[in-house]
């Protein structure tokens, strides 16, 4: 296990499933939440997973780190992808939770070697597909 900065340890499984995505495409989300002072996995979703399953599996009132893998296609009819890094942080979470999952972010990104693209997000209205598309450029 890493240990975070903030005393946050990483489950190696976070690391683990990360490098899955990332060189296999095994899953279209990974979801991570911090339990016990540890980063854990919460959830995967699997590669035909839609984006709205995802944004509707948010927790309203919990924060959460995320992993989303955008497929997009370029202005050149190329088929791509970005992974997106998203910091959940809804504006009902408690405070302390907040304060947490921001003071561990950092660290626990440092974990994840691969990311194209970071969303700070408070409410679902910020991580609609457009500003998907809009960051892929």
């Amino acid at each position: 296990m890493a240990n975070a900065a903030s005393g946050m340890a990483v489950h190696d499984d976070c690391k683990l499933k990360f490098m899955e995505l990332k060189a296999k495409r095994t899953f279209r989300t990974i979801v991570y939440k911090i339990e016990d002072k540890q980063v854990i996995v919460e959830k995967l979703g699997e590669p035909e997973q839609s984006y709205d399953d995802f944004a509707a599996s948010l927790p309203a009132d919990e924060c959460r780190y995320c992993i989303y893998d955008f497929d997009f296609v370029t202005a050149e009819n190329c088929q791509k992808s970005k992974i997106f890094f998203i910091a959940w942080s809804p504006d009902t979470a408690k405070v302390r939770d907040k304060m947490i999952y921001a003071s561990s972010k950092d660290r626990f990104k440092r974990e994840l070697d691969g990311i194209q693209v970071e969303l700070q997000v408070t409410d679902p209205t910020e991580m609609g597909l457009d500003v998907f598309k809009s960051r892929t450029n």
